[in-house]
């Protein structure tokens, strides 16, 4: 069995619901997880998705900020949503697919931290490292069901590596790339033993951008960009990952989100 599974922070689902149909439709993921979909619960925009084969749903959102939902042709077998930092502010969920093997798929949207890297003056920066606290304990405690095997994407908002950003040097002390964050994520990772599937199909020592703001003039031109859209997986399913795309030229479109999406690839025989 083939299993895509696709991340995209969208910035607005029903302001860009015609790009989540378009990207549907010429990626053919069998699963697509949406981060800050800006929507209030129950007001998902799921017609025209559920027009195209993408009948299971699971949202959790809130009105003007945040949200994540999960789209799929594959029924869910279980759903949940998790807080982290005593917020209910809509940055996880889950669900588990009967795809041969039990696969459960976190999707999450780890807070910005705002501007200034000091958690004393910031309360947004402060935010963000507790919740990294927060996932490195629940990773390790174990978010996995006995004989799961599990995929965790989304925004998560840092750029670890040296080349996950357009100029590691220029970085060292902006938000998403300071030293305090990137050896957060390294964290996060060993605690829940979650292996980089970007970083598996592209070395580490070549560059590789998810991201590129809206203040650049002509954005391809500067590719200021950073990573901070991710997939990674569990060690048993780590070898069936066959391929990962990064949709670059969707930055180029009219209206569109300032992240792109990141499709993974598992071929489940191996």
């Amino acid at each position: 069995m083939i299993l895509k599974i696709a991340t995209w922070n969208i910035n607005s689902v029903r302001l860009r619901i015609g790009l989540v149909e378009r990207v549907l439709k010429e990626l053919q993921p069998d699963v697509l997880c949406l981060q800050e979909t800006k929507c209030p619960q129950g007001q998902f925009p799921s017609a025209p998705l559920n027009d195209l084969g993408y009948s299971h749903i699971a949202e959790f959102g809130q009105k003007g900020y945040h949200g994540v939902a999960i789209v799929s042709r594959l029924p869910f077998v279980k759903q949940f949503s998790r807080a982290f930092c005593g917020k209910e502010d809509c940055r996880h969920i889950s669900v588990s697919l009967d795809a041969k093997k039990p696969v459960t798929i976190h999707n999450l949207y780890v807070p910005s931290g705002g501007d200034e890297p000091d958690p004393e003056i910031n309360e947004k920066f402060a935010h963000k490292l507790q919740f990294i606290d927060e996932l490195e304990q629940w990773f390790g405690e174990g978010s996995l069901a006995d004989g799961h095997e599990g995929i965790v994407v989304g925004d998560l908002n840092i750029a670890p590596l040296e080349h996950d950003v357009w100029s590691h040097k220029d970085l060292l002390k902006v938000v998403s790339h300071t030293p305090v964050e990137t050896a957060g994520l390294t964290r996060v990772m060993k605690a829940g033993n979650w292996q980089d599937m970007m970083r598996k199909h592209t070395p580490a020592s070549e560059k590789l951008y998810t991201w590129w703001s809206y203040r650049a003039k002509d954005w391809a031109l500067a590719n200021r960009g950073r990573r901070l859209d991710h997939i990674w997986a569990s060690p048993g399913l780590s070898p069936a990952c066959t391929e990962v795309k990064i949709l670059r030229d969707t930055r180029g479109w009219t209206q569109t989100s300032d992240h792109v999406p990141v499709m993974a690839t598992f071929d489940l025989k191996i």
